[in-house]
């Protein structure tokens, strides 16, 4: 909808330091499901559409792909402000929109009637909600860098191994989601692992035999403590992910993305820079 005027949304009341808490922005055909306004808005125009927002504004809109992750992240916020109402380390969520300021009403009150204080997001079902936030990574691409990926992608599978194996103990480049992941792994931090709102995994193509170790060792030097990592050694993600079940999934690869699709995973597409 690039026609409508863009607004942007933030029903959170307690003031964050920008400098530590970790500010998430989502689109609101992400966190509510708005497919039939969308097409209503494709087909009719921007007039119509305007219209059928302002006379549903009391109607609250159906939760969408991501908001089972928003609701996650907000029972973090919860628990770490019962540990310390002081606490500043928090989410931030803020909803984007191209609604004009006349329709964008039915967004604010659908955040609030929900409680939502509020890399590309793929339509998926909604899911159950769940308290404990579930984040997954891939490691090449997405938590590390990219440079064994090109290695592999101009010499092969043996030159990547012979290169890993060189580059041993020099820790991995940072990939585009390592601050993230970094800014979780500080929250967790704050809880005892029993009883932390947050888990996180990381689930690669890497084999553990061969390129494993280098992986485990950048993530000791990183000072980034992952719950469970899972080298596949190219098998299928899906299956894995299935019993994970996690508010999202982020990876650079397509292919893996439209296998956690096929079984109902939230999932992120992290544009490769390749």
């Amino acid at each position: 909808m690039a026609e409508v005027e863009s607004t942007v949304i933030n029903t959170n009341v307690k003031q964050k330091d920008p400098n530590e808490a970790l500010v998430i922005a989502v689109t609101t055909r992400a966190i509510f499901n708005l497919e039939e306004e969308h097409q209503l808005f494709l087909t009719k125009g921007k007039e119509e559409y305007v219209k059928y927002q302002q006379v549903n504004e009391d109607k609250p809109l159906e939760q969408g792909t991501a908001f089972a992750f928003i609701q996650a992240t907000q029972f973090v916020n919860e628990k770490l402000l019962e540990r310390n109402p002081e606490e500043k380390g928090l989410f931030d969520v803020i909803i984007l929109s191209n609604n004009s300021p006349e329709s964008g009403m039915r967004i604010i009150n659908s955040a609030k009637q929900h409680g939502v204080s509020a890399a590309l997001i793929f339509q998926q079902e909604v899911q159950a909600p769940c308290t404990q936030l579930r984040v997954v990574f891939d490691g090449d691409a997405v938590l590390f860098s990219d440079e064994t990926d090109r290695v592999f992608r101009e010499k092969g599978l043996s030159e990547a191994l012979e290169y890993e194996r060189a580059m041993e103990a020099v820790p991995m480049g940072e990939g585009p989601l390592k601050a993230f992941a970094m800014h979780l792994g500080k929250m967790r931090k704050k809880f005892s692992q029993e009883n932390s709102p947050i888990r996180t995994y990381l689930v690669t193509a890497r084999s553990g035999r061969d390129m494993g170790i280098r992986a485990i060792k950048t993530l000791r030097e990183w000072g980034l403590a992952i719950d469970e990592a899972f080298f596949m050694d190219g098998a299928p993600k899906g299956p894995l992910l299935s019993q994970i079940q996690p508010h999202i999934f982020f990876d650079d690869g397509l292919h893996n993305i439209q296998g956690a699709q096929d079984i109902g995973i939230p999932s992120a597409l992290v544009p490769c820079n390749c």
